[in-house]
């Protein structure tokens, strides 16, 4: 089993940015493949981005991209989401989610292990 932790979430105005974590505990983070996912009120889940153990593949919701990044140390057990030039549609649910491979998914249901969430809220 994996436990997944994620913290940073919180309310920042339109154009701020913010630095999510999902700290793991558990069998080998460095092995799997970890993703972010979010989910708005009334919306299903939706990827936003995806890591490779190493970090060579990342994957990014067009949504997304060229504003958040993704990134992992292994090390540390950790993943983290660097969101800059934040939206108002960006306001969610974040989830961290592990994957029993190390092929990068970006289905909802790739993915094995989760997070409880945390929630960000981008002012207008």
């Amino acid at each position: 089993q994996v436990q997944l932790v994620e913290s940073g979430g919180g309310l920042v105005q339109a154009g701020g940015s913010l630095r999510l974590s999902c700290a793991a505990a558990g069998r080998t983070f460095a092995r799997y493949a970890m993703g972010w996912f979010r989910q708005a009120p009334g919306k299903e889940r939706e990827f936003v981005a995806g890591i490779s153990w190493s970090g060579g593949t990342t994957l990014y919701a067009d949504s997304v991209k060229g504003r958040f990044t993704i990134s992992r140390d292994n090390a540390k057990s950790t993943m983290y989401l660097q969101m800059n030039s934040l939206k108002p549609e960006d306001t969610a649910d974040y989830y961290c989610a592990g994957r029993r491979t190390d092929i990068v998914g970006i289905r909802r249901d790739e993915y094995d292990y989760w997070g409880q969430g945390t929630q960000v809220t981008v002012s207008s």
